[in-house]
């Protein structure tokens, strides 16, 4: 009695050739700017946004010459990713993944980062940010096992989500030819680098990759000329990237965080509907958007980023970020005793913007 949520029943309805054709659109020119890649252009960023962004970064970094990419595969690739996230989602769709892309990019041009990474390091760390959440059904895991969903089976219940984002991924990589001109073994490494990246975005993942991480920061032995290490750190990156959104300013983030909550209220309904038990977060009566916030900022994004902090040394974007994260986290707490998610809304819509700091003019600030 579930409808199915993915996007492979949409293929049916739609020109094989025409997948991946993008509408070009006069509002979208202006994404080409240099202040795309700074705070402003995030306020900007719309469901047309990722194809351009994805271009025009891949031109920044010489990717295309690079890797002698095809523009036209470049373009369709792109465009086919861009069209499977569903818009219909609240927080997961190509707006999320455009604006993931944009943290990717910021946290790759880190002066501890930047200059040990390869080519194929950025190539792989860009394109997993853009695809990292493709097809998403708008539904957790435990949604679609406890709904004995097929991708649930298909993945034994285990990163289901993240295992078809990826191998969605690398089924529009092979349908658009994208990396047909590269030898076999290199493409299939790309694509299984592809999926531990991805894969590495799974939530329930996070206390792996935080002791990991934090064990290697306390024995100083990241070594950056090891591809192995340099792969980790992309896999930090792109989670910090996934969850940034309490790090940016208020504005944004509010929006983001309303969003997700929407999603999360959307399942709960769902799960009322079909007479399922309603999952964690999901119950609008009982699951405040501040409570949520809160809780989401204490135990999965501030640790996280008080570890990049100290792997930063720390950098002025970490700075700026850490000052945005405490100054939220302080405000939902102020607002954690509205009484309904539309208190929750007034008032923070109703509150003074406060003096953001810790950035430089003009310094690319996810």
């Amino acid at each position: 009695k579930i409808k199915r949520l993915l996007s492979f029943q949409r293929y049916c309805h739609a020109s094989r050739l025409l997948r991946g054709l993008v509408p070009h659109t006069p509002g979208s020119l202006h994404l080409l700017d240099d202040d795309y890649l700074g705070q402003a252009a995030v306020r900007t960023l719309t469901s047309n946004s990722l194809v351009t962004l994805m271009c025009h970064l891949f031109n920044v970094y010489g990717l295309i010459h690079h890797f002698q990419l095809d523009m036209v595969k470049l373009h369709r690739f792109l465009g086919m990713v861009q069209e499977d996230y569903h818009s219909q989602n609240p927080y997961h769709n190509a707006v999320h993944a455009a604006d993931v892309t944009q943290a990717m990019y910021c946290y790759l041009k880190e002066p501890k980062l930047a200059e040990q990474l390869s080519p194929l390091d950025v190539f792989l760390g860009l394109m997993a940010a853009a695809a990292h959440d493709v097809d998403h059904p708008g539904v957790n895991q435990p949604f679609l096992i406890k709904t004995r969903h097929h991708l649930a089976s298909l993945y034994q219940n285990t990163s289901v989500l993240e295992s078809h984002h990826w191998r969605s991924t690398v089924g529009m990589l092979r349908e658009s030819g994208l990396l047909s001109h590269l030898p076999a073994d290199m493409s299939q490494d790309m694509e299984q680098q592809l999926g531990s990246l991805i894969l590495a975005t799974d939530i329930s993942r996070q206390n792996e990759f935080l002791l990991t991480f934090r064990e290697h920061l306390d024995n100083q032995d990241l070594d950056l000329q090891l591809a192995s290490h340099r792969h980790f750190i992309l896999q930090i990156a792109l989670k910090c990237a996934d969850v940034c959104n309490p790090c940016r300013v208020w504005e944004l983030s509010r929006q983001w965080s309303e969003r997700v909550c929407e999603e999360f209220y959307r399942q709960g309904d769902l799960e009322r509907k079909f007479d399922l038990e309603i999952s964690p977060l999901c119950n609008q009566q009982a699951d405040s958007v501040p409570s949520i916030q809160i809780g989401f900022i204490s135990y999965i994004v501030e640790p996280l980023f008080e570890e990049w902090h100290r792997f930063t040394e720390p950098s002025l974007l970490s700075q700026t970020m850490m000052g945005h994260l405490h100054k939220n986290k302080a405000r939902w707490s102020r607002l954690r005793y509205a009484h309904t998610p539309s208190d929750t809304q007034t008032h923070s819509h109703a509150e003074e913007p406060e003096p953001e700091g810790g950035g430089g003019e003009g310094e690319d600030i996810p």
